[in-house]
């Protein structure tokens, strides 16, 4: 399952190619963190991040905040309220919701990575070392809004699209496909 997920999340990830931060993966990620829990999310994230990365050519400095912010994604879906008390299209709601916020957090999280070098730059959006935290908190936001929030949103509404029309068939397959592996199942052992 590890490998299948990671390699399709690592698939879809070039398809939006980067273009206004279009990248249809994340509804795959929250979903499947949803279905097979908050560990194996993070693993997951984190693994098809590092794949598509060597799959794109985008290894770089950047390449493990990427991996821990995805995992991180993932395993946010996976810590949401059961699913054994939402189902339907509150489940859909919730994970609509969820999978936007994560989308505009994630790109808040990739860019705590480069902000604090831009300090060389001179620059109204700098951090500036040992200035207060409200001033650097009041230009690490400005800097979220010049830099990321047109990649953000786009990432959002994809997600937001594509889970309400994609997610029923997709849980619905995770679901069978996690029954059927009957990961959960006990291991016994006998003597001899």
């Amino acid at each position: 399952m590890l490998g299948v997920l990671a390699a399709a999340g690592a698939a879809l990830r070039p398809l939006g190619a980067g273009t206004a931060g279009i990248e249809p993966m994340f509804f795959l990620m929250v979903l499947s963190g949803r279905v097979l829990g908050p560990g194996f999310g993070f693993v997951l994230g984190s693994l098809s991040m590092f794949a598509s990365a060597l799959l794109t050519g985008g290894v770089g400095p950047w390449m493990p905040f990427q991996m821990l912010a995805m995992g991180w994604v993932s395993m946010g879906a996976g810590l949401l309220p059961g699913p054994d008390r939402l189902r339907g299209r509150r489940e859909l709601g919730m994970l609509a919701v969820y999978g936007a916020v994560a989308s505009v957090a994630y790109g808040t999280v990739m860019n705590l990575q480069g902000w604090p070098y831009i300090g060389s730059l001179v620059s109204g959006v700098a951090f500036v070392p040992g200035d207060p935290v409200a001033d650097n908190l009041a230009r690490f936001a400005a800097y979220c809004l010049a830099t990321s929030l047109g990649w953000d949103l786009p990432r959002a509404l994809v997600t937001v699209v594509a889970t309400l029309t994609l997610g029923p068939t997709v849980l619905k397959a995770l679901r069978r496909a996690t029954r059927r592996a009957a990961f959960d199942a006990r291991a016994g052992f006998e003597d001899a």
